[in-house]
């Protein structure tokens, strides 16, 4: 598939750039969207795979990128365009069921991990996960 094929792939499936350029009346945590620059310069160092411009693996892998930045920095789950809102459940490892409500409310860091001797999640919030786990893995 050739870069203009891809350009008719859905937006949420393309690059995860793209999407941040077309949320323009996003409502952004920070109140800005999100620099990935980065990210993307120690991805292209240091991934082990490169995956073909609109191969599955690469759909995937921006679908996967965008429903986090979505997570993380979209504070409006309408505004998500990775999932359909009134279908959208996650778990994790069998464990509970949570909404995209749930999801937007808590953040990931803190449905995903129960509480533990190291990690209260259930005194965290959305916010402080982030800080917590940008922190510790800068």
């Amino acid at each position: 598939m050739n870069s203009q094929q891809s350009n008719n792939l859905p937006l949420w499936v393309q690059d995860r750039d793209k999407v941040i350029a077309a949320s323009t009346d996003a409502q952004w945590r920070n109140q800005k969207p999100p620099d990935y620059s980065r990210s993307q310069q120690n991805l292209a160092k240091e991934s082990i795979h490169h995956h073909l411009e609109g191969t599955l693996e690469a759909i995937v892998e921006n679908l996967v990128r965008t429903f986090e930045m979505e997570v993380s920095w979209k504070t409006n789950p309408e505004q998500w365009l990775s999932i359909v809102n009134d279908k959208f459940r996650v778990t994790s490892n069998g464990g509970q069921e949570y909404t995209v409500a749930e999801l937007g409310k808590s953040g990931t860091y803190n449905l995903f991990m129960a509480d533990s001797e190291h990690y209260k999640a259930s005194e965290e919030s959305f916010e402080s996960s982030h800080d917590i786990f940008h922190s510790t893995f800068p």
